[in-house]
């Protein structure tokens, strides 16, 4: 026997009101705050998400709330307080500053630009509410994830899934699954590394870092690990790069399983040991600067580096707010928004349609 859903209110409705269409921008998220407590809130819903942790559910529950949350959320805040700026978490003001510029390109009479987290505020299914609020039928949902994961933008749909499970009149949704090889992307990318290398001068190795995933989840048929790669070779190919010029490797490994190598640290320790001196690294799939940007790679593989014997080592920023790469964004929405009318029609087709209604007995 199946239950009931419980449907939300509707929000109020008017006859004749304009069609609206929207871009939820989706992140991965962040903790409210540098804290222990913030980050044990963040980390258990987090890593409740059985896309991220595929384990027995019981004995991963056990794990998690009978040492991770007990043991990690302090070491986790001490490393978020070492990049937390006055603003607050980097990702949280990357992905901002992403949508507003996002929205600038739009005419918000026609388009509206919002953006959520999959974990964390503001929440997908609150920014769902509120659109809907607004009289918006019609969402884009575009994640911050080049390359489609199961463990990432997976888990942005079933968010957007579940919300749809208690709302009675949905909208249109669409969703990209991916853009790893679009041109934009991999144009904006490139830019992003010349900027830096004619300010700063280039290194004798460019490494890539991608976020890792365990290695069964290649197995069972992921994607994550060859989109990486393909992005790896376009870029590589857009700045003119021989195979010898260039590393691509994974990082924030996490627990004892094997995940995506080779690991980013020991690629870099290895470097240094067989003489490298010099190294730029790069992290393609994040779009913004987070934790595993400017403190994992930036001081943590920095440090790594330099203790092997290399004498320099050059962090390149994510895309951010590289106008470039905001326009890229915006050409890749547009392919999905394809056939949707950014126009909600006229005035006087709208009070027209209002009139029929309200000559049938409609009371607004």
């Amino acid at each position: 026997m199946t239950s009931t859903p419980r449907f939300t209110a509707e929000p109020a409705y008017r006859h004749g009101q304009a069609a609206k269409t929207a871009i939820i921008y989706c992140n991965l998220g962040t903790p409210q705050a540098p804290t222990a407590h913030a980050l044990r809130r963040y980390l258990a819903e987090f890593l409740s998400d059985p896309r991220v942790v595929e384990i027995p559910r019981f004995l991963w529950m056990l794990i998690l709330h009978g040492i991770i949350l007990r043991v990690r959320p302090a070491k986790s805040a001490h490393k978020y307080a070492s990049i937390w700026t006055e603003e607050g978490s980097p990702l949280k003001v990357w992905t901002d500053k992403q949508s507003q510029r996002l929205q600038a390109l739009f005419n918000p009479d026609q388009l509206l630009v919002r953006y959520a987290m999959r974990y964390g505020s503001p929440a997908i299914p609150q920014v769902l509410d509120e659109l809907k609020a607004l009289g918006v039928n019609r969402v884009l949902v575009l994640p911050a994830y080049p390359q489609y994961s199961a463990t990432t933008t997976a888990s942005v749909f079933d968010a957007v899934y579940t919300w749809g499970l208690r709302t009675r009149y949905l909208p249109e949704i669409r969703f990209v699954n991916h853009y790893h090889d679009h041109p934009a992307y991999i144009a904006a990318l490139a830019d992003t590394i010349r900027s830096h290398w004619t300010a700063n001068g280039r290194s004798e190795q460019l490494v890539m870092s991608f976020h890792g995933v365990p290695e069964r989840t290649l197995k069972l048929g992921d994607p994550y690990h060859c989109e990486c790669h393909k992005t790896a070779r376009l870029l590589a190919q857009a700045l003119q790069l021989q195979p010898e010029e260039y590393k691509v490797c994974f990082q924030s490994r996490f627990g004892k399983a094997k995940w995506l190598e080779p690991y980013t640290e020991p690629t870099v320790r290895e470097l240094a040991r067989q003489g490298c001196k010099s190294v730029d690294i790069v992290c393609p799939g994040f779009v913004c600067d987070c934790l595993e940007t400017l403190e994992e790679i930036a001081l943590e593989v920095k440090a790594a580096f330099l203790e092997e014997g290399g004498s320099q080592f050059q962090y390149i920023a994510c895309l951010n707010d590289n106008p470039v790469w905001i326009e890229g964004l915006k050409g890749i929405a547009e392919v999905h928004l394809a056939g949707w009318p950014l126009s909600g029609g006229t005035e006087a087709e709208r009070a027209r349609s209002r009139q029929a209604a309200v000559a049938m007995g409609a009371s607004d």
